[in-house]
């Protein structure tokens, strides 16, 4: 007897973004690539990319009127279904209605697609606890104008995902009811997690934190040096989990070194607090290895986009009071197609080739020993 298989995979998505430039030195090519980037993360289909440099702010759909209709002409007339239009920009509840009525489709801001995406990655209970504070954190400010837009538009998919699934439905006195049991669940897994530190901490062995723009390769990199498997992705926060190992450098010498969450330009502040805890790691660490994806050699206003993503990461390691002694070290460069100059404290590396991997085992051991 033949059986048939229903496959319980949920169909892709087919989307819409708009890249939103807002201030002067917004280089748009780049932000067009990451909010692309970001939705193919979010396992979305990209049917159509927009983009609007914005002059005259439109209070209630941040857009203007011709570009709202413009886009609206796209999704009437179009071939394909659009299920989604993400907008690459902070979008308040009202305006997120604004914009779904005008479309007759779901509208997700940058915070939320970047949210979402973290629902799909989150794997350990403290992340997915910090992913529902993330959502509700997202979500109340927003609630009372984001109320029924899911029921439009159906409850899965992209922005319905994880542990948020139901939110739109709960009243605020239920919402905050649960935000203070989910910061009372995150401080109860975060006092062990420091008295695991503390431990760590009264160890002679140093402390080194890979950091670094999302899809950098950090967790490849770690992969090389520890001789492991850990799971590596080429999409954006591919992992979100803090990992620890034990790192052998030498006879009798040896060092802890953790993986970070990737940076990514304009991170939502409710994802800087919810992931506050391995941004920690940074802080506490002797060494910090700034991991750069070299072969983003796309220039813009007289800046190369790997440029960029290491100004975003360092000006939050600055912030957070990281230690400032830091190695870079310049991945991808089987990808390259002309030598780069090093300064000091710079190596540049393939995870693929395992090229350079020698070289900054020698440095850290110079940075930490001697």
């Amino acid at each position: 007897m033949k059986k048939n298989f229903v496959s319980t995979q949920q169909p892709q998505e087919n989307a819409v973004v708009i890249a939103v430039c807002t201030k002067k030195g917004d280089a748009l090519n780049r932000k067009i690539d990451e909010i692309t980037r970001l939705s193919v993360s979010a396992g979305l289909n990209i049917v159509k990319s927009f983009y609007q440099i914005i002059r005259d702010f439109n209070k209630a759909t941040v857009l203007g009127s011709g570009k709202v209709k413009e886009i609206k002409d796209f999704i009437d007339n179009c071939e394909e279904i659009i299920d989604v239009v993400i907008i690459d920009y902070p979008l308040s509840g009202s305006q997120m209605n604004n914009l779904s009525k005008e479309f007759k489709v779901k509208v997700i801001d940058r915070v939320g697609l970047i949210i979402d995406i973290f629902a799909r990655r989150a794997k350990s209970r403290e992340a997915k606890l910090q992913i529902k504070l993330a959502q509700d954190l997202y979500i109340l400010p927003r609630l009372s104008q984001m109320q029924g837009t899911s029921g439009r538009f159906g409850s899965a998919g992209v922005g319905m995902r994880g542990p948020g699934e139901s939110k739109l439905e709960l009243n605020r006195r239920i919402l905050e009811h649960e935000m203070e049991s989910l910061r009372k669940q995150i401080d109860n897994i975060k006092n062990q997690r420091q008295a695991t530190r503390k431990e760590r901490l009264k160890s002679s062995l140093p402390k080194i934190a890979l950091v670094g723009y999302t899809n950098a390769g950090k967790s490849s990199l770690l992969n090389l040096l520890v001789k492991e498997n850990i799971y590596a992705d080429d999409r954006y926060f591919a992992t979100l989990d803090t990992t620890t190992r034990k790192l052998y450098l030498e006879q009798d010498k040896y060092a802890i070194i953790t993986d970070t969450v990737g940076f990514i330009s304009d991170l939502p502040h409710q994802l800087v607090d919810a992931f506050s805890s391995t941004l920690e790691e940074a802080t506490d660490a002797d060494l910090l290895l700034h991991v750069v994806d070299i072969s983003l050699m796309n220039e813009e206003n007289g800046e190369k986009e790997y440029q960029a993503n290491m100004k975003v990461t360092n000006t939050l390691l600055d912030r957070l009071g990281a230690t400032k002694n830091r190695i870079t070290v310049y991945n991808k460069a089987d990808l390259l197609s002309k030598p780069i100059l090093l300064k000091e404290n710079e190596v540049l590396v393939s995870t693929k080739t395992k090229r350079g991997i020698d070289l900054l085992l020698n440095m850290i051991k110079k940075n930490l020993y001697y």
